[in-house]
């Protein structure tokens, strides 16, 4: 079992009463130091308040972050999760994707999904309506362009004929994908062109706010994850899938020893990485916290 370190979204809005940029940059050192395996981002260019006074968060850039926590640290690897696809025009999203695996050595994981915010859409010029065939479109044009060759791409969004992207992420073909959400046609993507799988465990409150199936129990998820790897050898892919798991569990003593206990089971469901989403609301915090999390992961790194 890996573990992921989520940057405190909750945080962001704070984040001008942090002394400096550059503490960013510490709280991945630390992150690598307390044995964390990836640190995550999350991707919200300009949500909407509503959805702020209900739970909702803000977001650094996915990109800038991750570059500064790469530039810290050498071994770390860097996750968007989730990056929305309709947010972006694939071609720009497929430049910044390859810039940030290069410049990092080939860290980069790209977590990316289908998005559920419809006002966040309308007002950065995306459809919404057709968030799903763009989203399918967009790994298509993105793979494309990563393989640094002229582009001969028919697609009804993102036509391209005889363009070239260069460099090329350091990883090839390219980096890992893997597909955020619990719809049926996020666990498709996940069979036919993705590396992994980033569902959500959530109940049916959070279901109807996302607009995604309720999943709450690792007996389900197990079932999912079977089904994906049957599909995959249906359809001629042999390579095993990674599976991210974000329990409900904050840094504290009981659910920590609670989360250790846990891990054999979420290992036998098919679940390769945990990740913790930070609560700390500042630099002193998220590095109380990651003490405290290198103490209770079950192989912390050595001090």
């Amino acid at each position: 079992m890996r573990f992921i370190y989520q940057f405190p979204p909750r945080a962001v809005k704070h984040y001008e009463r942090w002394t400096a940029g550059h503490e960013l940059a510490e709280v991945a050192v630390a992150a690598e130091e307390a044995g964390f395996d990836m640190v995550s981002m999350t991707d919200h260019p300009f949500p909407e308040q509503r959805w702020l006074d209900n739970g909702g968060h803000h977001s650094l850039d996915p990109f800038v972050a991750l570059s500064f926590m790469a530039q810290a640290t050498s071994r770390l690897r860097l996750l968007t999760a989730l990056l929305v696809a309709g947010y972006r025009n694939p071609y720009l999203a497929a430049k910044s994707i390859a810039s940030l695996d290069l410049l990092s050595g080939g860290r980069l994981v790209v977590g990316m999904g289908a998005g559920y915010l419809k006002p966040e859409f309308a007002v950065l010029g995306a459809d919404f309506a057709e968030r799903g065939p763009r989203f399918d479109e967009a790994l298509s044009a993105m793979k494309a362009a990563w393989t640094g060759e002229p582009v001969e791409h028919d697609s009804p969004s993102f036509p391209a004929h005889g363009h070239i992207q260069l460099p090329r992420p350091a990883q090839r073909p390219h980096p890992p994908i893997w597909i955020g959400g619990n719809s049926r046609a996020a666990r498709r993507r996940v069979a036919e062109s993705a590396d992994g799988w980033m569902p959500f465990q959530q109940g049916p409150e959070m279901a109807s706010i996302t607009g995604t199936p309720a999943l709450d129990s690792v007996d389900v998820l197990a079932g999912h994850i079977a089904e994906i790897r049957k599909a995959r050898v249906e359809a001629g892919r042999t390579a095993d899938i990674d599976v991210c798991w974000a329990p409900s569990v904050h840094a504290g003593e009981d659910q920590l020893h609670a989360l250790a206990e846990s891990v054999p089971g979420y290992e036998a469901a098919g679940i390769t990485f945990i990740l913790i989403e930070s609560q700390a609301r500042g630099f002193g915090a998220c590095l109380t916290e990651l003490e405290l999390l290198r103490d209770y992961l079950p192989h912390p790194a050595p001090r």
